[in-house]
């Protein structure tokens, strides 16, 4: 039997094809796909007694040529797409390297192997790792200081131990890159227990190394990071008398520019009597690599800690009284890092038991942190600004998903309508149907008329156009001063990226692990990374495993169980001048 043309109305358009009537409605569909970009399996093609299925063979429809069928459905986001062939050979895991496929899209990220207690040492490596920006410059960084070994014998495993810890980070993040099995670091613990012997004590038990707290850890690390890695700035031309013409390079420490902020703090005198014979009050300026979340009977949140950081009390000697008086010390933010270390002050000196015990008082802590509040009135005038604006941008694209939702939602009931409403049809009115579709031809159109819905592509491509609008406004906003700081936070808000956590009931026993936000796949073509999927990784040393982001929320503590010790957060993306100007 031939094959007859027939004419498929769909959104207001009309495609001609032809329909073969040896085939089956399976095969119809996939033309109607290629044409339409709509699924076969989202299509809704109204024949007579219902909707044509799959297997229904389509003789059996008794077509007529030039006849008109109606089509009901939408294509998914990013549907219809023209298939192409690959611009890249396929290459399949079995024929990549190691390192190639632990680099590949999708691969689980290596552990690191517990070298007897190290579980503190391993949870805090995996966090940092967490910074692109660190892993960058480590990869400049040239220094080999080698140096007498304290920690582990090394040379059993032919190797030679280094007292340079910046240099043992840069090589381990480098070989942890390139497998996904875990990894021991041993290299990095000689480097550790070389230059900080405390991280060398034994176990009482005679197993492994002593247990250490993991903060301890992360500030040694941040300290020796701090006076070994920098960044050179460009050459400028100095002008001075004594060096006019010559060339000079800045070197600013990486952990100052990235994870580093500024306290402007007032300290006074709390008796009246030191006011009243005129001693002022003493303002500072002071670096910190983190806000302590301290914990008592009344802090419930994150918030509620940090505050109560950000003012202390101190005894010193008062020079108006001429004997020792309380002073309070309080602190505003003058600059926020781009990357915020947040402690949680857990761990306590126990006289009677004499060990650091365990805070285990439940704290919760936000995904998304606002610290706008805890900044000085300069650097609030600066940010409030930028960080109004991305909420009203975010309010905006979940008012345009909800519309999306309903319009796609009304679709769908008209289309279910529609289907009831035919199958409903006896022979005569199926009669009627088409003498209505054949005087719509001379435009007297007796069909129900179909409703104008927005397609994906119209929903994204105006999608689209205000994302870059407001890419504009929201750039405008940025402080000129914060702009011109590349490490800094712009706009007071921040978004959770690690967790390093603890078990147990003292800093001396128990264990560490971590957990790292999942970050998008890295598009090579355009170097950007793509939309996250919103689950985090699960470092619980050598083993890795993929959890939800609920999981996050279990760790805020009220027991023994893993409660978060450390909290780092980065700032929110903002756009940049070159995002504007595309």
């Amino acid at each position: 039997m031939s094959s007859i043309q027939v004419f498929v109305k769909h959104q207001g358009k009309k495609y001609e094809l032809e329909l073969d009537p040896a085939s089956t409605g399976e095969t119809f569909k996939y033309q109607l796909y290629s044409l339409t970009g709509v699924e076969p399996e989202r299509q809704k093609i109204l024949v007579k007694g219902g909707q044509l299925k799959d297997e229904t063979e389509l003789s059996k429809l008794g077509a007529k040529p030039g006849q008109t069928f109606m089509m009901m459905g939408t294509p998914t986001e990013g549907g219809g797409a023209t298939l192409e062939r690959p611009k890249e050979k396929m290459r399949f895991m079995e024929d990549m390297t190691e390192a190639e496929a632990a680099k590949a899209e999708g691969a689980t990220p290596a552990g690191l192997q517990n070298l007897g207690n190290t579980c503190y040492m391993n949870s805090t490596l995996q966090t940092l790792r967490a910074v692109p920006e660190l892993q960058e410059q480590l990869l400049k960084y040239t220094g080999v200081a080698a140096g007498s070994s304290r920690g582990i014998d090394l040379s059993q495993f032919g190797l030679q131990g280094s007292a340079d810890i910046t240099s043992s980070l840069r090589d381990l993040y480098k070989q942890m890159s390139e497998t996904q099995e875990g990894f021991p670091p041993l290299m990095f613990l000689n480097a550790l227990q070389t230059t900080y012997p405390q991280f060398a004590e034994k176990s009482k038990t005679g197993n492994g190394y002593a247990q250490q707290d993991a903060e301890e850890a992360w500030t040694q690390i941040i300290s020796q990071l701090r006076q070994k890695l920098k960044i050179t700035a460009a050459p400028t031309t100095t002008n001075s008398s004594s060096s006019s013409g010559q060339t000079a390079t800045v070197d600013t420490p990486f952990i100052d520019k990235y994870l580093a902020g500024r306290f402007s703090s007032t300290l006074s005198c709390d008796e009246p009597a030191a006011k009243e014979t005129g001693e002022e009050p003493i303002h500072s300026e002071d670096v910190f690599l983190k806000l302590d979340c301290h914990i008592d009977v009344s802090i419930n949140h994150l918030r509620d800690g940090i505050l109560a950081g950000l003012e202390e009390k101190i005894e010193k000697n008062s020079p108006a009284l001429n004997r020792d008086a309380v002073y309070t010390k309080t602190s505003r933010i003058s600059r926020l890092p781009k990357y915020l270390t947040v402690h949680f002050v857990r761990f306590f000196w126990k006289r009677d038991a004499r060990k650091k015990a365990k805070i285990m008082r439940k704290v919760t802590f936000p995904p998304e942190l606002d610290v706008v509040e805890f900044c000085t009135e300069t650097l609030r005038k600066q940010l409030v600004p930028v960080r109004d604006k991305v909420r009203e941008v975010r309010k905006d694209e979940e008012d345009v998903v909800r519309a999306r939702k309903r319009q796609k939602l009304a679709h769908k009931q008209e289309e279910d309508r529609a289907a009831d409403a035919l199958k409903a049809k006896g022979p005569a009115d199926e009669k009627k149907l088409v003498n209505n579709k054949a005087a719509e031809k001379k435009g007297d159109d007796k069909e129900m008329a179909d409703a104008v819905y927005k397609t994906d592509a119209e929903y994204d491509a105006e999608r689209a156009a205000s994302i870059i609008a407001a890419k504009k406004e929201l750039f405008a906003l940025i402080n000129p001063d914060l702009a011109a700081d590349e490490g800094s936070n712009k706009s007071g808000l921040y978004e959770l990226r690690g967790v390093v956590t603890h078990q147990g009931a003292s800093a001396d026993s128990g264990h560490y692990t971590s957990y790292v936000k999942k970050q998008g796949a890295l598009d090579q073509t355009i170097g950007k990374r793509k939309e996250e999927d919103g689950k985090w990784w699960w470092f619980n040393d050598d083993k890795v495993s993929e959890v939800e982001a609920e999981k996050i929320e279990t760790l805020s503590g009220g027991g023994e169980s893993h409660s978060a010790l450390i909290l780092l957060y980065r700032a929110i993306d903002l756009p940049t001048a070159e995002e504007v100007k595309e």
